[in-house]
């Protein structure tokens, strides 16, 4: 048994004083949905640990050890996306994002991408993608898009549902039923301009916000807006099964060249 071995990016605790556990300290951390998520169809999750500095060296360890012991990534939801990432200020001091996350994620897209080797990004995760490759984003979908939806609900949090429209055509489509699917909303930011070279796969049919994108050549490259790692099958979600199954096929694939 050789099982794949998948990357999870960390989110970041940065030093806080008023944090009761290691106050002083930066703490790296997964949810465990994710993990599980990736277990699910036999796959080893590991969380990779940020490295600090413009090198991406740590120890005589750097970003390539990884992608070359792995066969892909995912990229986990979180912190808000620095708008410096894609060249806008912020505009309100509470979307100021996770910048040195950002340079982390980037770093890692960009390797793991340049290997061969699949990424997928989930909520943040899609986000970051877009950014990574030129693309921009919403810093608050309802400020800056009157009349959308209610995307995150802090009390109902992954229990905020709304459905989303698969796009007729797309590799999505072929991996569930086109059409309007049920899935979960827990993000206020979201994908403004489309990055080059990535197709818009599926959207939100009250408002037209971007929930899936797509890498229309070259690497595999592929993201979701909604949490798949938080789906239930009794709350009458779309089955996310056939997405990761798909990225690791792609990672199997990534494997044997």
């Amino acid at each position: 048994m050789n099982p794949l071995k998948i990357g999870i990016s960390a989110c970041f605790f940065h030093p806080d004083g008023e944090r009761k556990a290691a106050p002083q300290k930066t703490l790296l951390w997964i949810e465990q949905s994710t993990a599980h998520w990736v277990m699910s169809e036999g796959a080893l999750p590991v969380m990779i640990p940020s490295f600090g500095g413009a090198t991406y060296r740590q120890g005589g360890v750097n970003v390539q050890d990884y992608v070359d012991w792995l066969d892909g990534i995912v990229m986990h939801g979180g912190a808000d996306v620095w708008p410096g990432s894609y060249g806008e200020e912020p505009l309100r001091p509470e979307w100021h994002g996770d910048r040195v996350r950002d340079e982390y994620e980037i770093a890692l897209v960009k390797a793991f991408s340049a290997a061969g080797k699949p990424v997928f990004g989930i909520c943040r995760g899609l986000q970051l993608i877009n950014v990574a490759h030129g693309g921009t984003l919403y810093q608050d979908i309802s400020t800056q898009k009157p009349g959308a939806r209610v995307h995150r609900d802090a009390e109902a949090y992954d229990l905020n549902f709304h459905e989303v429209d698969i796009l007729p055509g797309s590799r999505l489509a072929q991996l569930v039923p086109p059409g309007r699917h049920k899935i979960n909303s827990v993000h206020h930011q979201g994908i403004k301009d489309v990055a080059p070279g990535f197709e818009v796969e599926a959207v939100s049919p009250e408002d037209g916000v971007v929930e899936a994108i797509r890498h229309t050549g070259g690497p595999w490259v592929a993201a979701v807006q909604w949490h798949p790692e938080f789906h239930r099958p009794e709350l009458g979600v779309v089955d996310d099964t056939p997405l990761l199954r798909d990225f690791l096929e792609a990672a199997r694939a990534a494997r044997k060249t």
